[in-house]
């Protein structure tokens, strides 16, 4: 049984990472396809560096992500308190309430908030920069809930108790006690919706302006010209960032949890 699962996970690994190596490899190539590598070059790199809009929408993209990342964390970690703290049959209500944007499809999201930016539009509010990142604060929200509510779930009330106790005010409790508590919640729901903010493409295709766009949108207009090996190369540039994101995320994860063993 131990073997099937291990070649099933092996199975599922090569699906998942053949592309991206494929993707990585023709990167490298002298030739302007991917219908056969003819030699090794580092043209597309300095190509994409080079283009002035490309790299401006990257750091717009990462800047986007950062923000939305770090406003949702905020919002999302102080809501997750206040629904713990609800009584029980409202906190279900709520929780159900949370989890809408996380199960209605990414389409309908941004239909939505793209008639509402338009109906917003009659009071001078225009698509750009900011209907972005409302919209990806507004669905980012809900993975931070998720993410801080097991954490919270898991936390002794005696230590809540035991603040109060000793003459602590609500805000000592949840900077001494609470927040370093949930701190790796915390951390997992940032890093969460940072990566949903970088790459979503769905619902920021319907709500982004005429004057901003992001790597996902860019990527598929330019795709549908053809193909081009600048994508590849920006793509394996991204790629390996959300590597030392993933590897920078454990480091930290385990340096909290150290401190709070």
């Amino acid at each position: 049984m131990k073997k099937i699962a291990n070649l099933y996970l092996t199975l599922v690994f090569v699906i998942l990472y053949v592309p991206i190596a494929y993707l990585i490899f023709y990167s490298f190539n002298s030739a302007g396809d991917m219908n056969g590598f003819t030699g090794f070059t580092l043209e597309h790199y300095q190509t994409m560096f080079e283009d002035s809009r490309l790299m401006l929408i990257l750091v717009q993209t990462f800047f986007l992500a950062f923000l939305s990342a770090l406003i949702a964390t905020i919002i999302g970690t102080f809501g997750t308190i206040f629904i713990y703290q609800t009584k029980s049959r409202y906190q279900n209500a709520l929780l159900s309430l949370n989890n809408v944007l996380l199960v209605s499809p990414d389409v309908m999201i941004g239909a939505s908030f793209l008639i509402l930016f338009t109906i917003l539009g009659f009071l001078g509010f225009q698509l750009g920069f900011l209907s972005v990142l409302l919209s990806h604060v507004a669905f980012s929200i809900p993975i931070v809930v998720l993410m801080v509510l097991p954490r919270l779930k898991e936390m002794n009330d005696d230590m809540i108790k035991a603040a109060y106790d000793l003459g602590a005010s609500t805000w000592q409790m949840l900077r001494e006690v609470m927040l370093p508590y949930l701190t790796p919640g915390i951390i997992s729901g940032f890093f969460m919706a940072f990566t949903y903010s970088l790459d979503d493409f769905a619902v920021t295709f319907f709500v982004t302006g005429n004057g901003f766009s992001t790597l996902s949108v860019e990527i598929y207009s330019r795709a549908r010209k053809g193909i081009s090996l600048e994508i590849n190369a920006l793509s394996t540039i991204v790629f390996l960032f959300s590597v030392l994101l993933v590897i920078g995320y454990y480091f930290i994860s385990q340096e909290k949890e150290e401190k709070h063993a």
